[in-house]
């Protein structure tokens, strides 16, 4: 494996650090810096994304038959690892880096042409419906039932933690088709509209004080079966095939450095430099960034052959979730007993006018508090440990 840049890539780096710093809004960086939600609001990235899509980079890891710039995967990595260090938002996650490839994997004609052109222009903001109350990372569990009625599905159960289900148009679901045989044989993979009549959302509000997650209540949900993905009772395949681009395929690397950089700056600017238990634990933390990033360039090596993640996704996870604790820890006791200062009204960056560093120091303890979950969703590490057990130790 070859860590050096070709020349062309190298080029490639620099037109994106050109662009974003010609196009990036001053604002929506600060705005980024003040986010303290695990995804930042859809609005703030919206705008971005449209000037994205004009340049024709608004769905960096799409072919370009569907509006994609068709970039290799070293090219998307440095796309990615460029806008993170700049700290540009990310618009529709949800859809261009999970439901969008599996349209392109799984879905029909009729599908791919419907949705794909509108996630990549984000006229269709995307929500996840996955977990239910007591489906979370057991998610072959899940109630949440539909039963064809001609050309309908009608659905009744609930969806819970369902991020920004309040602020999107779709949604891709899970629903129970069938109790015969295993759990997962009786699963079907389904894409609906967010206005349908029965559709109810509650919001819950986390830790932080963030409303990112929600309660979404199905009623006699009257739902096409023009929008199943894959066969009836075959949904388990889509949703694992859409897991691993959600544990594994976005590289996340650079966030978190951008994130660490960060921390490290607070605790020269606090005096903490020369304190060797937070040394220690800087330490810690950047030897561990470092394998990660050793790791992210396993993957890649994996994507640019042309393979998905697969297993290694559960690591990634595992270890991403981990260490962006540590950093938000490593921040909550440089800050000391300014963290106690508390803003309750979100986002931040709407409701604070103060210099730059009072403000960031506002974000550390809801950032904190919010990154408790992140070992739990989108699969607990427990389970994380399981999926490694089985699929790679063979225990």
């Amino acid at each position: 494996m070859d860590l050096n840049l070709a020349p062309e890539d190298v080029a490639f780096a620099e037109e994106v650090r050109t662009f974003i710093d010609a196009n990036l809004p001053d604002a929506t960086r600060r705005a980024m810096t003040l986010t303290t939600a695990f995804l930042n609001e859809p609005e703030l990235g919206y705008e971005w994304h449209k000037l994205l899509h004009k340049k024709g980079w608004s769905v960096p890891s799409w072919p370009d038959e569907w509006g994609g710039p068709g970039w290799t995967p070293v090219q998307k990595y440095i796309f990615d690892l460029e806008s993170a260090r700049a700290g540009a938002p990310v618009y529709n996650g949800q859809g261009s880096r999970m439901v969008g490839p599996v349209l392109m994997h799984f879905g029909t004609d009729e599908q791919k042409n419907k949705y794909l052109p509108s996630i990549c222009s984000g006229e269709d903001h995307w929500c996840q419906g996955y977990s239910e109350p007591g489906s979370g990372s057991d998610l072959a569990s899940l109630k949440t039932k539909a039963v064809a009625d001609g050309d309908d599905y009608i659905i009744n159960g609930q969806k819970i933690w369902t991020s920004f289900a309040h602020k999107s148009n779709c949604m891709f679901a899970l629903v129970r088709t069938s109790t015969e045989g295993k759990r997962q044989e009786g699963i079907t993979f389904i894409l609906l509209d967010m206005d349908l009549p029965g559709i109810t959302i509650r919001p819950i509000i986390g830790n932080g004080g963030d409303h990112e997650f929600n309660e979404v209540f199905f009623d006699d949900v009257r739902v096409p079966q023009s929008g199943r993905v894959g066969e009836e009772n075959k949904g388990w395949d889509v949703a694992k095939y859409l897991l691993e681009f959600e544990r594994g395929g976005a590289l996340v690397a650079g966030r978190v450095r951008a994130q660490f950089a960060k921390v490290v700056r607070l605790i020269r600017d606090r005096g903490l430099i020369d304190d060797a238990h937070i040394r220690i634990r800087m330490a810690e933390i950047g030897a561990d960034l470092d394998t990660m990033e050793m790791v992210d360039i396993r993957v890649l090596s994996d994507l640019q052959s042309g393979a998905n993640p697969g297993a290694i996704s559960s690591m990634l996870k595992m270890r991403w979730s981990s260490i962006r604790q540590e950093v938000s820890e490593l921040a909550l006791d440089a800050a000391g007993e300014d963290i106690l200062k508390w803003e309750p009204e979100r986002p931040l960056y709407d409701a604070l006018q103060l210099p730059p560093d009072e403000e960031e120091l506002l974000g550390i303890a809801p950032r904190y508090l919010n990154f408790r979950a992140y070992t739990i969703l989108g699969g607990t590490n427990e389970i994380q440990a399981e999926i490694l057990g089985k699929r790679v130790l063979g225990l």
